[in-house]
């Protein structure tokens, strides 16, 4: 399967390097986009090469989606083509794992109404605002998403989001 990041610049380092080496490991092809092409940066200084600008995806070319958190979502959601490709690949029931800030990206695109899924604290109210049940635990899978709090919880997100892969 071809997997799909988004992020940017103070990503947090775990919630990306780690499910993009899990996600290698089981043998899928992950692409890393952001605004252009290049390196980007965590916030504890780890580097990622994104092998795609947001405006080259093509959301039908891939098969699931990863949002990691950090400070990142708050800029990614601000793109436009990066919310349209969010939104799409959502709707069009593809598995998608958001992680700590990551659902900001899904609050952007709409698509969390009636759903039931879990975040960082600090964003619990923006979740329920956009319509979804939030709750306070490790993993929550409901149908195609797949949610987590925090690096603390990549075990249970990764586990749970290769079991949608397969």
């Amino acid at each position: 399967m071809k997997v799909l990041f988004l992020s940017a610049d103070e990503f947090e380092d775990l919630e990306l390097i780690y499910p993009l080496h899990r996600l290698m490991e089981e043998g899928h092809e992950v692409y890393v986009a952001s605004f252009k092409r290049g390196t980007i940066t965590g916030k504890h200084g780890y580097l990622v090469e994104a092998k795609l600008a947001f405006d080259e995806v093509d959301p039908d070319e891939f098969d699931a989606l990863v949002l990691p958190g950090g400070k990142a979502p708050e800029r990614v959601r601000l793109n436009e083509k990066a919310v349209e490709i969010t939104r799409r690949m959502f709707e069009a029931g593809k598995p998608v794992a958001s992680i700590c800030h990551g659902p900001q990206i899904l609050i952007s695109a709409g698509v969390l109404k009636g759903r039931k899924g879990t975040s960082t604290v600090t964003i619990r109210d923006d979740v329920r605002n956009a319509g979804a049940e939030w709750v306070d635990e490790p993993v929550v899978v409901d149908g195609n998403w797949v949610s987590s709090r925090h690096p603390g919880d990549l075990y249970a997100w990764m586990r749970e989001f290769v079991k949608l892969l397969r």
